[in-house]
């Protein structure tokens, strides 16, 4: 009679064994099949830099709101940014090249192009309306 008891203790362990073997199964899996979305998100926005064919399409509209030649840097109020998915607003821009700063003044009407390079917002082109 004491040995019925131990099978059954043995066949609980085995099944308490087995279930919680399902259960770091399914766990594993759930948390897979959660992070591929997001992995296939990441991969669709990711920071590569847009082809200068495309960007030259990418022009935007703006009205410069201050230049600071020292900090090589420029505050622009914007039109949307569809390209960069960003909509308009007033932010400051990185600028490629230092000499850009020397084509617009606080007050200009612009048209421009930004490029987002290495997790920073940079202006690549820019020149004043008429």
């Amino acid at each position: 009679m004491a040995s019925i008891p131990s099978i059954s203790i043995t066949t609980n362990l085995t099944r308490k064994d087995s279930t919680m073997k399902t259960i770091a199964k399914l766990t594993f899996v759930s948390a897979m099949l959660a992070a591929t979305p997001f992995s296939l998100y990441a991969a669709s926005h990711s920071a590569a830099p847009a082809s200068s064919a495309s960007s030259a399409s990418q022009t935007t509209d703006g009205e410069i709101r201050k230049v600071d030649k020292d900090a090589k840097k420029i505050t622009i109020r914007h039109a949307e940014l569809k390209h960069l998915d960003m909509p308009a607003m007033t932010m400051v821009f990185q600028v490629k090249d230092p000499s850009l700063l020397d084509k617009v003044k606080q007050g200009d009407k612009v048209s421009f192009v930004a490029e987002k390079e290495g997790g920073q917002f940079i202006v690549t082109q820019i020149d004043a309306k008429q």
